[in-house]
């Protein structure tokens, strides 16, 4: 059963919000978006980790936040800390296939 963190995160919100704001957002923060993203795919993360990512990645779509996503330059800050802390806690399971994962998609978008 899905926590209350896996209902509020929508995998074609996540796809939408990078797709329309990707280079506003600026690569570090669609990079960790991603290695978050690749990280839940994964069968051998746990329910946990999942909840951590998931927790993070709903933040990150979510229109409403501390510092909203418009403001030039300090708009993504709080996303960019949500994110990071979330890789910090899961480190274990952001695998460098998923690191590398997340390094095609940016690539792809950014060049």
């Amino acid at each position: 059963m899905p926590t209350a963190t896996e209902k509020d995160f929508s995998e074609q919100g996540f796809w939408d919000k990078l797709k329309h704001f990707a280079v506003k957002a600026g690569s570090e923060v669609v990079e960790k978006a991603l290695c978050l993203y690749y990280a839940a795919q994964q069968p051998s993360t746990p329910a946990w980790a999942k909840t951590v990512i998931y927790g993070a990645l709903a933040y990150f779509i979510l229109p409403f936040d501390a510092i909203p996503d418009f403001i030039p330059v300090a708009g993504y800050t709080d996303d960019l800390g949500a994110l990071a802390t979330a890789i910090v806690t899961v480190s274990m399971y952001v695998t460098e296939d998923v690191k590398e994962q997340a390094r095609v998609k940016k690539q792809q978008w950014f060049g």
